[in-house]
């Protein structure tokens, strides 16, 4: 049986320290494709303000979505 996928990346929002604003806690964000962003332990997500940001990798844990479940969310975007 193949493994659940998704065609987008998702990060969950565990705290927002310092973005309050930005960043709600318990939240799903997408996250993009970043490498140079990575290399310094920062993640580029889409956030509150619809637009895409860096924020430190910390405050975030990465999910997996299923492809419905992938298929929902980004038809609600």
């Amino acid at each position: 049986m193949k493994k659940p996928t998704s065609t987008r990346s998702y990060v969950l929002c565990v705290r927002n320290d310092g973005y309050p604003a930005s960043l709600l806690v318990r939240r799903l964000y997408r996250r993009l494709p970043d490498r140079g962003a990575a290399a310094r332990g920062l993640i580029r997500v889409v956030d509150e303000s619809g637009e895409d940001y860096l924020y430190p990798e910390k405050l975030f844990v990465p999910i997996t979505l299923s492809r419905p479940v992938a298929r929902a969310m980004q038809a609600a975007a």
